[in-house]
């Protein structure tokens, strides 16, 4: 009988210490995919000052309506969100919300996260849990009035945000639908390349056919496949190489805030993902914009 109780106490000791490992395996793989939507989601390059310490806020965007400075967002249990959970990036995300329910201003790209999945919340929470808290205070946004009345977010998101994630479209392929999820979604693409009206709404209906008035004042030009001022004469592989490597089909390379993108988002890509991204950009509708037409000579 002992002998028995003892081979028991060594299965159930046995048995523990492989659903131990198994947990620890799977928190290190949530983790490794939440980096990985990390960089998709371009986290670092808002939230993290030129030699700054990662995420820990402070970089000016200038717009036409004042200047946003992008909050701590370490795990800093005060100065940052160590004190949020999971259900308030999910908020934050989803629904432009703080903890508080005070509106977030669009500048942070909510009208595009809103469409990322549950999942990919989970792992994106995991993996901004393991970054090291900062005691860096947050600034003060400098803005024009009225749009420095926080409280007319709840109108705005009102009349022009729609939450929801993203829902694929069965007319398209799986690919094509991975492409659309990482450009319109996690990676809020249209959010600088996509034309804005008076009040900061993205014009869906120009889809990522070029912002004249982007990030900092800079001109953001149309990626659509229009032929004489988009991409429309770039093959696949001029496209894989701008997302990999920041390369023109010219041979030079992109600059400015696009090359940031390039080494601290795209350039991840995995292979699959950017074949989805490349696929969904050369079958979006050409959108002819007159701003991004060169010159003939």
């Amino acid at each position: 009988m002992r002998r028995l109780v003892f081979l028991l106490c060594l299965v159930l000791l046995d048995s523990s210490v492989v659903l131990a490992a198994s947990a620890a395996a799977e928190a290190v793989e949530v983790q490794k995919r939440g980096r990985y939507l990390f960089r998709l989601a371009g986290c670092k390059e808002c939230h993290t000052q030129d030699d700054g310490p990662l995420l820990a806020g402070g970089r000016a965007l200038e717009t036409p309506f004042g200047t946003f400075y992008s909050p701590n967002i370490t795990s800093h249990p005060t100065l940052g969100i160590g004190s949020w959970n999971e259900q308030d990036l999910r908020r934050a995300l989803r629904h432009g919300q703080s903890p508080d329910g005070a509106g977030y201003y669009p500048v942070f790209p909510y009208p595009s996260y809103t469409g990322i999945s549950d999942d990919d919340i989970s792992d994106l929470w995991a993996y901004l849990r393991t970054i090291p808290a900062v005691a860096r205070p947050n600034d003060q946004h400098d803005l024009k009035f009225p749009f420095s009345r926080r409280e007319l977010m709840w109108g705005w998101q009102l009349l022009f945000f729609n939450s929801g994630p993203f829902v694929a479209d069965t007319g398209q392929s799986e690919q094509w639908n991975r492409g659309a999820y990482l450009v319109r979604s996690l990676g809020h693409c249209g959010e600088c390349h996509s034309p804005r009206n008076l009040v900061g709404v993205v014009d869906n209906q120009r889809e990522l056919g070029g912002n004249r008035f982007g990030p900092d004042g800079l001109e953001v030009p149309n990626i659509t496949p229009d032929q004489d001022s988009g991409i429309g004469s770039w093959s696949a592989s001029d496209v894989s190489a701008l997302l990999e490597m920041g390369m023109l089909p010219d041979a030079d390379f992109v600059g400015a805030g696009m090359a940031a993108v390039v080494d601290n988002s795209t350039g991840y890509l995995t292979e699959p993902d950017r074949r989805a991204v490349v696929e969904f950009l050369q079958q979006l509708s050409p959108i002819y914009n007159p701003d991004f037409v060169m010159p003939e000579e």
